[in-house]
């Protein structure tokens, strides 16, 4: 079968690759019909996340068809359009339990690797490295989804793949910023990042009852789009942040700010060349500078929720700010299986529609097009979908 496979730094193919077969009593093969791009995918594409090999499939925001079930599967059944969540869930271990699926013990078989850099590891992945389990990702004509019966969601019938691949990844990660952030009526809450998981934890932060939300980034299409969702629109490169944060809630700050934008986050000034030049040359492994700001503007007492990808250190982390004012840190791979079926039911009522993220529906051919113009933020790029 086709698949988009990672062949090196910033370069990937379309290649054929064997086709998907059952390995265990519980795996479920889909056929993947859209298949989205996403902006953690770049830390792959850029050799920042370790462990990638050359003919690994990318891709783990997806929707499709089951095809075939294991004889242990009991709730997913052959001909059914599934959502599947990006992160990979046993649904019996104590995380899963207790509703932390991201930090499955039993998915990911390379546990080593994250074990020595973290002291413990989290849950398998789709297509995102050795050091998530390997797994073969989304980018291509088959998929085999392990544990499907509590990975894979039905989809109702009148919400297209357009809307419903976004529900897989982009959607849930955007709602679980602004559940971890504790979003309520009357909030003030800072978005840093307008791209697919900025734009959707914006979005729930209206929808929990924040009475503002301020959208951070720079591209004019992208903070248009935040707009529309009823953020304001905040132009890192026409204005100072901070001051204008400051500004914005009165000198007090935001009380949840949601950093969307993970380890190469773009900025300004001299701070923003000093981590680009030491992540150049592997003297830190991310740049901080979208996490600090969200750190240093947050009111004493708020909460800053991080939903970029950190695989490693951070340099000149504010941590007396953190400790000082009082604030609460959380973050965490995507625990999607948490609020996915309460996506796609407000998705078939009609109160989430993501599709606008889909601004350039592709060809699984034309992958490496598709990721450039992605990486790039050519025109006018959100995401990129790719059906197979």
């Amino acid at each position: 079968m086709r698949a988009l496979c990672w062949t090196g730094v910033n370069e990937v193919a379309v290649e054929d690759v064997p086709e998907p077969k059952l390995l265990n009593r519980q795996d479920a093969l889909v056929r993947v019909t859209a298949s989205s791009v996403c902006g953690s995918d770049l830390h792959l594409l850029d050799g920042y996340v370790p462990a990638m090999l050359k003919g690994d499939v990318l891709g783990h925001e997806f929707v499709g068809e089951v095809v075939e079930v294991g004889q242990d599967v009991r709730h997913r059944r052959v001909g059914e359009r599934v959502t599947v969540c990006s992160i990979l869930g046993c649904g019996r271990c104590h995380y899963c339990q207790e509703g932390l699926w991201s930090l499955c013990d039993n998915t990911n078989p390379n546990p080593g690797l994250q074990e020595k850099l973290n002291g413990h590891s989290s849950a398998g992945i789709f297509g995102y490295s050795h050091a998530m389990g390997g797994f073969a990702g989304s980018h291509a004509e088959y998929v085999r989804v392990p544990y499907a019966d509590v990975n894979a969601f039905p989809v109702p019938e009148n919400v297209p793949d357009s809307n419903a691949v976004f529900a897989s990844d982009a959607v849930p990660t955007g709602w679980m910023g602004a559940d971890l952030g504790q979003v309520g009526p009357g909030d003030v809450v800072a978005v840093w990042g307008c791209g697919g998981v900025g734009q959707m934890a914006a979005l729930a932060s209206l929808r929990m009852g924040a009475e503002r939300v301020i959208a951070i980034d720079r591209f004019p299409e992208r903070l248009g789009m935040a707009a529309a969702l009823g953020a304001e629109p905040l132009d890192y490169e026409r204005t100072d942040v901070l001051d204008a944060l400051k500004e914005l809630t009165g000198g007090r700050g935001p009380d949840v700010c949601i950093e969307a934008v993970g380890m190469e986050s773009h900025g300004t000034g001299p701070q923003y060349a000093y981590d680009r030049a030491k992540q150049a040359v592997r003297l830190q492994t991310d740049r901080g500078l979208a996490l600090r700001q969200a750190v240093q503007a947050c009111r004493k007492g708020g909460t800053v929720s991080v939903l970029g990808v950190y695989v490693g250190m951070v340099d000149k982390f504010p941590m007396g700010a953190l400790m000082n004012k009082g604030l609460t840190m959380r973050g965490a791979q995507q625990h999607g299986h948490r609020y996915i079926p309460m996506i796609l039911e407000r998705m078939g009522r009609g109160e989430i529609d993501a599709s606008a993220l889909l601004t350039h529906p592709m060809s699984l051919d034309d992958g490496a097009k598709g990721y450039e113009l992605f990486k790039r933020k050519l025109d006018g790029c959100v995401r990129a979908v790719f059906r197979p």
